[in-house]
């Protein structure tokens, strides 16, 4: 059986990778990073990124990353 993820996860994630698909990569550290710059899921404290809503966010990344390696046969 596979990991089957909520509509609003593949949404969020399937049009970050379109509107931005230079800075997307098949790595989930980079693309968590990424995640929290272009989304509301970030924010910075004493200059450091950090996350408000951790899970979410990871599963957003995953996502991106299962999806980027898929569509770029990596």
């Amino acid at each position: 059986m596979g990991n089957i993820r909520q509509t609003y996860i593949k949404r969020v994630a399937i049009e970050l990778i379109r509107n931005y698909p230079e800075t997307f990569t098949g790595e989930f550290a980079n693309n968590k990073r990424k995640v929290l710059e272009l989304t509301d899921l970030g924010v910075t404290v004493d200059g450091r990124l950090q996350a408000t809503h951790k899970k979410l966010a990871n599963r957003i990344a995953g996502y991106a990353t299962r999806y980027v390696k898929r569509k770029r046969g990596t």
